[in-house]
């Protein structure tokens, strides 16, 4: 009994040699001269009238038989596309928990879901590498009031400009004072800043692709089990073009 892996690669070539030859007979079927012949004779009413050549013109090819090769090369390819796609649908295998061969993360899989899956976690994988992270240049902890992260609080002080007289030279009884206005900073007020974040660490985002990654290669693995697994002979094709060719 063969193996569904090796049916795949049956199928594989056969479809592009079928193909292939199918191609072919539907080209000649453009040509319609090679499906005409003639012959044609001459006879003088006359006895000792001119005698002419024969001609004849054998034909090449028959729709018929053409049609009969073409199931024929169809047939071989409907069975083992079955075949396999039977196979598909009875052979299955777990998926384990990546790391780890001895628990099953799910069991009973078929070869479509796992191919499927396969899809829809590479497509997961490509979301996870493009997650936002945390600055790396702020210390970040826990927002456990909000959720995601915060950093530490940072203060900073707000100034204003206030006119101040500057006394060069006092006031005396012959000569007032000599003044001169000029702007100096006040501390007014102070500001903290906290910063917060829903974005995740570096190292949070290598887990996430990294676990990605594992349960890939695990997948990998399950549908190469599956494939391994044995496949029984389905035919169809002749049924079909029995019909298809009936007179």
């Amino acid at each position: 009994m063969a193996q569904l892996n090796q049916m795949v690669a049956v199928r594989k070539g056969l479809r592009a040699r079928t193909e292939a030859a199918v191609d072919v007979i539907y080209k000649q079927f453009q040509k319609p001269a090679l499906f005409a012949g003639l012959a044609r004779t001459y006879q003088p009413r006359a006895d000792d009238g001119e005698t002419l050549p024969s001609e004849k013109q054998l034909v090449q090819k028959n729709v018929e038989n053409l049609l009969t090769d073409a199931g024929d090369e169809l047939t071989a390819l409907f069975d083992v596309v079955l075949t396999v796609d039977h196979g598909n649908t009875v052979n299955t295998a777990a998926l384990m928990v990546p790391g780890n061969n001895d628990e099953v993360l799910a069991a009973d899989l078929p070869v479509p879901f796992l191919l499927f899956l396969e899809k829809q976690i590479i497509d997961w994988r490509t979301m996870v590498s493009h997650l936002p992270v945390l600055d790396p240049e702020i210390v970040w902890t826990p927002d456990h009031q909000n959720g995601g992260a915060r950093s530490e609080d940072v203060a900073t002080t707000r100034a204003r400009k206030v006119p101040t007289v500057l006394v060069k030279a006092p006031a005396t009884d012959k000569h007032p004072a000599q003044t001169e206005v000029y702007m100096r900073d006040e501390i007014v007020g102070d500001w903290t800043l906290t910063r917060f974040s829903g974005a995740v660490s570096a190292s949070r985002k290598r887990q996430l692709t990294t676990r990605a990654d594992a349960l890939l290669d695990t997948l990998r693995k399950a549908v190469e089990r599956a494939n391994a697994g044995p496949v029984t002979t389905q035919e169809v094709g002749a049924d079909l073009f029995h019909y298809l060719l009936a007179p």
